[in-house]
């Protein structure tokens, strides 16, 4: 059974950082591309990023480009969201995904497990 815990969320004005982890075990870590989501409210999930299984390989949403950065630590089963200069509309709730394929995807439905969210508020 595979399970993907998020942590790392919380409030931050508007230019801080904060760092989003996902925990991952029940799966081949390793062998998965990872990807992280975010949903405002009333909003459809949107996609923020995404890496490869062996994690040369990231996408971006524009709107995070240059800001956000994706890893992982395949040793540790986790994969890291790392914000700065963070802005109100990146309010959200924050969710990791893992798909069973090691190449990155920014659809949604190209996921085949998800976590629970973690919330990040960003005050202006």
């Amino acid at each position: 059974q595979v399970q993907l815990v998020e942590s790392g969320g919380g409030s931050v004005q508007a230019g801080g950082s904060l760092r989003l982890s996902c925990a991952a075990s029940g799966c081949t870590f390793s062998s998965y591309a990872m990807g992280w989501f975010r949903q405002a409210t009333k909003n459809e999930r949107e996609f923020v990023a995404t890496i490869s299984w062996h994690g040369t390989v990231t996408n971006y949403a524009n709107s995070v480009k240059g800001r956000f950065t994706i890893s992982r630590n395949n040793a540790k089963n986790t994969v890291y969201l790392q914000m700065n200069s963070l802005k109100p509309e990146d309010t959200a709730v924050y969710y990791c995904a893992t798909r069973r394929s090691g190449t990155t995807s920014g659809v949604a439905k190209g996921y085949d497990y998800w976590g629970q969210g973690t919330q990040v508020t960003v005050s202006s």
